[in-house]
């Protein structure tokens, strides 16, 4: 049953009722029952801030308490609040979603786990120390849809310039390009562990989580005589059909 403060919640609080009372939800269609002991577990959360402040939250038509967010993984966040249990699923998701109610201890335990330990201390430190990485894959996705017209493929070489060495040959190489008339996005020098290869895995990956279809090759340049070699570049493929 839902707690007439609920059902009129201009004129009470959720803070007016004991932490025992039960409350009926609707995240965003996903119904759920919890007491308002669990939802106020953390008082420094957001969540519990929703439960605590007047006015109460909107009502849906039937009076359940009504959060305009999507619900699907909410119920993780009930069972971590209830009984301290982690997800062992959809962990990137239900990290998000514990973010927005800035539910600290879930925060800090998800990011414990081996899936984001992982993403954020190895692969997001390793692209921090990369320059302009961020940027460079938004460019890398603007150029490929503006070459996508009455296309099926978009192709852009990458020229990923590990160290400070290979910088020292970039306009050499860049020259070796000047038939080529493909757009060219350089990544690089880092001072990280991780190799080229590893760089061009995160570029994919990125890209790829934007539902995008991509793949890397290498790109061999052209040898002319007494011209040297550089292997500096890869292309990226955009496939649109």
């Amino acid at each position: 049953m839902s707690l007439p403060d609920y059902k009129s919640p201009e004129k009470q609080s959720a803070a007016a009722h004991p932490n025992s009372a039960v409350v009926q939800l609707n995240v965003g269609g996903h119904l759920f029952s919890t007491s308002l002991s669990t939802l106020r577990k953390h008082p420094d959360s957001t969540l519990a801030e929703l439960f605590s402040r007047q006015p109460a939250l909107r009502s849906d038509a039937q009076g359940r308490c009504f959060i305009d967010r999507d619900g699907a993984h909410f119920g993780a966040i009930l069972d971590f609040l209830r009984s301290d249990w982690l997800p062992t699923e959809s962990i990137p998701q239900v990290h998000k979603e514990a973010v927005y109610y800035n539910i600290k201890p879930l925060i800090k335990a998800l990011e414990e786990t081996p899936q984001l330990f992982g993403e954020l201390v190895g692969r997001q430190q390793f692209l921090s120390r990369v320059p302009h990485y961020k940027e460079n894959i938004e460019v890398l996705i603007r150029i490929a849809r503006a070459e996508a017209i009455a296309a099926r493929h978009s192709s852009i070489i990458i020229c990923v310039l590990r160290t400070e060495e290979d910088l020292g040959f970039y306009d050499n190489a860049i020259n070796s390009l000047e038939a080529n008339k493909e757009s060219v996005v350089t990544f690089g020098p880092w001072k990280a562990v991780p190799s080229v290869k590893d760089l061009l895995d995160c570029v994919k990956m990125d890209i790829q989580s934007q539902g995008y279809r991509v793949s890397v090759q290498p790109h061999v340049v052209e040898r002319s005589f007494l011209s040297r070699s550089y292997d500096f570049f890869h292309k990226l493929t955009f496939t649109w059909w």
